[in-house]
């Protein structure tokens, strides 16, 4: 029934009434119809649902809103998440389509049903009526959040417009960042007073749904107006035209604004937490069992009824579907195309059950770091995740896991000298990241004592072993001259369907997308929680700021399998990072951590010892505006017929990323600029 209304107001927005009749033509549908019952709100409703700024599968960073899902892949924004081919892993520095005239068509809608729906209140029973008034706040919260982080200030277009409109009316200079949060704020809180506690039709928003989302939105405001003045001279700046401050906060109310915007996110994500009406996905979770644990999260991403799902954004095939699984499955999957989501030995470094170097990297040799000693040797590169979290091997395709009933064979090479094996190389620095091992003397020597694979199928390099012809890359790669292989040695599992019958391809996915789940609320109440600690504030509710993020956090690593913490957290900095670093753990391939590294302030060089949710040394994978990831690559040894690992920089495609200060406020389109006598192009732009 929603994709007959949806068709029908299609064919509504097609035609023109003639403004010269006294009665319009039987073919147009006015208020009077869609504003007076509930299958006319549905319509009016469905249109602004399709233009919601929901980032799901059909969103890429790169590229912004388009709705077409084209390559579609996760966490390869600069994030250190993943890696893909270049041309779409890049830096969240921009969206192809910025998010401005999308934006104003869906405020339209939004302050249309804000405006007229009253003159038809007596057509609904006031708990129905109030339900659809707040649905029109929620979009509006909605996009001018979306707005505010992309831009700073924005123009708060809270009345509707009737076009054509004098330039007084029409022409709306952008108000200060503080300001447009402060709508957001103010937005929100309607919806929720509004809105009922369970959604009208499924997909559609309902007081948690909107209680979730502030607590988001708050969240993201607190930090930009705290972190902007850890930017080296302040992130803050005026427009030209208007002498507004667009972008960051007075250096007088910063610390007030930043501390109001903190309580508001705890006090949604508790009044979420509180209303019990959500909880943990455990279904399959059993204390001490590895193997459910990981099962368990891996289903909670497939499982549509999910105690866990706030907010969902759902698809159906042949209908309304997505090609993920076409563009980020593993190499023998291609369909028709592969390894969108490949993720790094950075992002694995974030999760507990590995042997690490002093300086906390991965230990892959007996020394104490990896230039160091011999590589340590495995019976199967599965041996070197055995006492990783469940959670990881969820996110993450293992070399030598099972998925979709195959093992997933992934070798960076062959060795044949002799063992014990020394590093492979001398310099494992971000100076020394653009060395590859085809440039090896050991690859390039005559005889050669290491092999090397190019292209897959015939183009593989073999070694014979045992008898049989062994390839050099095995069927998933990395494969050095092909960028759609197995780039870092790992993939991305998140998201995947998992079932063998499954036969991916362009428009045949119909998993649905979380866009906000239960583990976001406990880590929006944990880090709210710690900031507020640190600005010396008390919790609004009156709890025990530092139990309720504790808590948070070791209910969702006890779900993760992961250890949980010894003791409470603690309002410092290292409390701070513990939470950010789960942040970055759980919430990974969600399209929420390169939300995250921005609000943090932690992407310009100056900051990025902050950009793991840790302390770590920013110059193990950066040199001033750019910065690095690495992989982890499994290499088979012939003479013990073990495999060892080597964690450097990407090896295939290589991928440089590069973030200025300037880039945590993308750029306004120029036309918009050039067009108007208010609208200011983004300071130092």
């Amino acid at each position: 029934m929603k994709r007959i209304y949806i068709l029908f107001l299609i064919s509504l927005l097609t035609i023109s009434a003639c403004a010269d009749l006294d009665i319009p033509p039987p073919n147009v549908v006015g208020d009077e119809t869609l504003l007076t019952s509930e299958s006319g709100m549905k319509v009016y409703l469905a249109r602004m649902y399709s233009r919601m700024p929901f980032e799901d599968f059909k969103y890429m960073p790169q590229w912004g809103f388009e709705y077409n899902g084209w390559l579609n892949a996760l966490g390869i924004a600069g994030t250190g998440e993943a890696l893909n081919r270049d041309g779409i892993c890049a830096a969240f520095t921009g969206e192809r389509t910025p998010y401005w005239g999308q934006a104003f068509t869906l405020l339209r809608d939004a302050n249309y049903l804000i405006e007229t729906l009253p003159e038809y209140q007596s057509s609904f029973p006031s708990v129905t009526y109030n339900h659809y008034l707040g649905e029109a706040y929620f979009a509006r919260a909605m996009v001018f959040a979306a707005m505010a982080r992309r831009f700073g200030g924005v123009p708060l277009v809270t009345k509707l417009i009737e076009y054509p409109a004098d330039a007084a009316e029409a022409d709306i200079p952008r108000a200060t960042e503080e300001e447009t949060w402060d709508q957001v704020l103010a937005d929100f809180d309607q919806a929720i007073d509004l809105l009922q506690p369970t959604s009208q039709e499924r997909g559609y928003a309902n007081k948690y749904v909107a209680l979730s989302f502030k607590s988001e939105a708050m969240l993201y405001a607190g930090s930009v107006a705290k972190y902007n003045e850890t930017v080296p001279g302040r992130l803050t700046g005026f427009g030209l035209k208007t002498g507004v401050r667009v972008i960051g906060f007075d250096e007088d109310s910063w610390q007030t604004a930043s501390i109001r915007y903190f309580r508001e996110a705890y006090a949604a994500a508790q009044e979420v937490i509180n209303s019990g009406a959500y909880s943990l996905y455990m279904n399959k979770w059993v204390e001490g069992d590895p193997e459910a644990q990981y099962q368990n999260m891996v289903d909670m991403f497939s499982d549509l009824s999910s105690s866990e799902n706030i907010y969902v954004k759902e698809y159906v095939y042949p209908t309304v579907t997505h090609g993920y699984d076409a563009y980020s499955a593993p190499f023998i999957f291609k369909a028709p195309l592969a390894s969108g989501v490949c993720p790094t030995a950075d992002f694995v470094e974030l999760f507990d059950g590995f042997d690490r170097y002093p300086n906390g990297t991965l230990k892959v040799t007996t020394g104490n770091s990896n230039t160091e000693g011999d590589y340590l040797m495995y019976d199967s590169p599965m041996d070197f995740f055995s006492n990783a979290e469940p959670r990881l091997r969820a996110y993450v395709i293992f070399p030598g896991d099972v998925f979709k009933g195959k093992e997933i064979e992934i070798r960076a090479g062959v060795y044949t000298g002799s063992e014990p094996v020394e590093p492979l190389f001398n310099d494992y620095s971000f100076a020394a990241a653009e060395t590859r091992y085809q440039q090896l003397s050991e690859y390039t020597q005559s005889p050669k004592s290491l092999f090397l694979s190019s292209r897959e199928g015939n183009g593989q390099e073999t070694v014979n072993y045992n008898g049989a012809e062994m390839t050099a890359a095995g069927a998933n790669g990395p494969f050095y001259d092909n960028g759609e292989g197995c780039l870092t040695g790992l993939y991305g599992r998140k998201w995947l369907n998992d079932d063998p019958s499954f036969d991916a391809g362009e428009g045949r996915s119909d998993q649905h997308f979380i866009l906000m789940r239960y583990a976001e609320v406990l880590l929006n109440a944990a880090e709210a929680a710690v900031e507020l600690s640190l600005a010396g504030e008390a919790a609004p509710d009156g709890s025990d700021l530092m139990l309720t993020a504790t808590s948070a956090v070791n209910q969702i690593r006890r779900r993760a399998g992961a250890t949980l913490l010894a003791g409470n957290i603690t309002p410092d900095i290292t409390g701070r990072n513990i939470v950010r670093r789960e942040r970055r753990k759980e919430l990974a391939l969600e399209h929420k951590t390169k939300w995250d590294v921005r609000r943090w302030r932690v992407q310009h060089y100056e900051g990025r010892d902050g950009f793991w949710g840790e302390t770590r040394d920013a110059d193990q994978f950066s040199n001033n505006s750019r910065y690095r990831f690495r992989g982890l690559y499994p290499f088979f040894s012939t003479e013990s017929g073990q495999y060892f690992f080597d964690a450097r920089f990407q090896w295939v495609s290589l991928k440089t990323f590069e973030y200025n200060v300037v880039d945590y406020y993308f750029a306004i389109p120029g036309n918009e600029v050039a067009k108007s006598s208010m609208i200011d192009q983004q300071p130092n732009r």
